[in-house]
């Protein structure tokens, strides 16, 4: 009963909000380039993906209890945190995922992870990320299915 409760309080707020309404929420707040920029990431995430399933996880006083959203497909596929200088996406299982247009920019030296940070202005070849968003969901389902 303390795992699905536990569960329950990382996906939903205290009124029971959506994961969906709490992205939105952390968008609008943010209310700048860097809401922007999240919210054009969670559409090509989406536009990739239309399984995926938002979430938002790690709720707790250090991020304001907003959590960080996260994008799943029978696993996580990526996380967006949002920091004063840039947008970071991580991806869980990214070291093990092509990347020929070379996306990924930080954690390289990680065994698991890559991310890619988003500065201001900065541009994303939209294509290529939504092909590392498709490949994401493909491992996470081919090592579910085994």
């Amino acid at each position: 009963m303390k795992k699905a409760t536990a569960k329950k309080s990382a996906t939903t707020g205290a009124k029971g909000e959506s994961p969906a309404r709490l992205i939105d929420a952390r968008i609008k707040k943010l209310g700048d380039w860097r809401g922007e920029t999240l919210a054009r990431m969670r559409a090509l995430i989406k536009a990739a993906d239309p399984d995926v399933v938002e979430e938002v996880k790690w709720r707790k006083p250090s991020n304001a209890m907003l959590g960080v959203p996260v994008w799943e497909h029978d696993g996580i596929i990526c996380t967006g945190e949002t920091y004063k200088d840039y947008v970071k996406l991580t991806f869980a299982k990214g070291a093990s995922l092509d990347d020929p247009s070379s996306l990924f920019n930080a954690s390289l030296e990680g065994n698991m992870r890559r991310a890619i940070d988003i500065r201001e202005g900065d541009k994303i070849n939209e294509k290529a990320f939504k092909t590392l968003i498709r490949a994401a969901a493909a491992l996470n389902t081919s090592a579910r299915s085994r």
